[in-house]
């Protein structure tokens, strides 16, 4: 079998101007699976990325009441998101129990690709269509609805299983020495350099300050610890406190410690497939009205909010008009919060709630817990969970299945109906993955 290339270009809704997307209510996902999450792997077979991702996978399957055998699709985003464990031999151990991918000592250990799937997972013998989506699981699902839409497969395995190595996160050559980080790296990780610089700019121009991101980050952390499967809910069940904000180190100021996400070990796989057969299924499905791309580049080494904030309104265009919605539809919005400081760009650019430019932190100093009138960023995300991704796309999905628990969003008339989720970053070649989610097809 040939090694799964990743998506073309074509599997992209990158452009505005492109109208409702033609799959539009054509593809649902109907079962969510995940594995225990850590801080590090151990170094242990039992506790890797590839055993843990078999098993966020085979509990996709359980939760939707599917065998493999049924599956003909997988899409996974197959490169981790903290440091690759080669050219250090592989443990022995893992060597003997899994299947390895030749010419990757990597996969399995930093990531999981399609082809490592399918050769440690026997039950999926009918898989006639593997496509890789880059950079993060929001890409992967981009392209699984894009490939289910079309036809290209029926009943689709997302999956995304990322490692986070014992030592120095993401001090790989690549991020020190080449490109741009040449510049950058000596000054902190480049993305968190740029967002500060950044959100220096915000404050100046909307004359406000880094104090009132308080609120927000403080009830990111209430809402991770509210979602059973995130690492400080299994691990650090302690609160955040405002105080405890206001007092953290910086880190690239103005962005302290908790305005940076927690690296972490941990796997998810989604179920997506079409409407006729998401009737047979276990769970509620939630069906996929839109997806978008948004990869505007900038000028120099780095962006500036002139160049942030026009294209957070063509990412909005973009998602708005393929869906057919409009920003008073949507009831969930659950932009990424990696870095927390750029996540009000995103909520100005939706216009979520009516919050326009400048108007961010007067909406966090307000009601916007899950019991509250304005529940934003209801997964609690990256920085109340731990650095995945994913958390976003997860809690969209159950809040539209009634099944977030604790967090379950209610709304004036019941229980939710849309949601928007996507990440990672504002612009630039990795951009972000955005989808639409809703509880009914029309």
């Amino acid at each position: 079998m040939a090694r799964t290339q990743y998506a073309p270009a074509s599997m992209y809704r990158d452009k505005t101007g492109m109208g409702v997307w033609e799959h539009r209510g054509k593809v649902a996902v109907v079962g969510i699976g995940m594995s225990p999450t850590t801080r590090r792997w151990d170094e242990t077979a039992e506790t890797s990325v590839a055993a843990w991702t078999l098993l966020a996978a085979r509990n996709a399957l359980e939760d939707a009441g599917v065998p493999g055998d049924q599956v003909d699709g997988i899409v996974t985003c197959p490169v981790g998101l903290g440091d690759r464990w080669a050219p250090r031999p592989i443990p022995e151990d893992f060597a003997k129990i899994f299947k390895l991918t030749e010419g990757d000592p990597d996969d399995g250990i930093y990531g999981v690709s399609a082809d490592f799937l399918i050769a440690n997972m026997p039950e999926l013998s009918n898989v006639n269509f593997t496509m890789h989506g880059a950079v993060c699981m929001s890409n992967a699902i981009c392209v699984a609805a894009e490939a289910v839409g079309s036809g290209l497969t029926e009943t689709c395995l997302v999956v995304r299983g990322s490692g986070n190595l014992a030592g120095r996160y993401h001090r790989m050559p690549e991020y020190t020495a080449a490109g741009n980080a040449q510049w950058m790296g000596p000054f902190g990780p480049t993305g968190g350099a740029e967002i500060a610089w950044s959100f220096d700019e915000y404050c100046r121009k909307y004359g406000t300050n880094h104090d009132r991101m308080a609120p927000f980050v403080v009830n990111q952390k209430r809402n991770g610890l509210m979602n059973p499967d995130g690492f400080f809910a299994q691990n650090r069940a302690e609160a955040l406190t405002v105080e405890d904000y206001l007092a953290a180190r910086w880190v690239n100021k103005p962005m302290n410690l908790y305005d940076n996400d927690m690296p972490v070990q941990v796997c998810v796989a989604y179920l997506f497939t079409t409407p006729e057969r998401a009737r047979d299924m276990k769970q509620k499905p939630v069906y996929i009205l839109n997806h978008a791309t948004n990869r505007i580049p900038y000028r120099s080494t780095t962006y500036t909010l002139d160049e942030i904030e026009p294209a957070q309104d063509i990412l909005a265009q973009k998602v708005y008009e393929g869906s057919g919605l409009t920003s008073s539809d949507v009831d969930i919005f659950n932009p990424y919060d990696g870095f927390t400081l750029f996540t009000q760009w995103y909520l100005e650019g939706f216009q979520w709630h009516g919050v326009k430019r400048g108007e961010a932190h007067d909406f966090y100093a307000g009601d916007i817990t899950v019991e509250g009138p304005h529940p934003f960023s209801s997964s609690g995300g990256n920085s109340g969970s731990g650095r995945t991704r994913w958390w976003m796309h997860t809690d969209s999905i159950q809040q539209l299945q009634g099944r977030a628990g604790e967090r379950q969003v209610r709304i004036k008339n019941g229980r939710p109906e849309t949601a928007i989720s996507g990440g990672p970053m504002p612009m630039g070649p990795t951009g972000g993955d955005w989808t639409v989610w809703a509880t009914s097809p029309d």
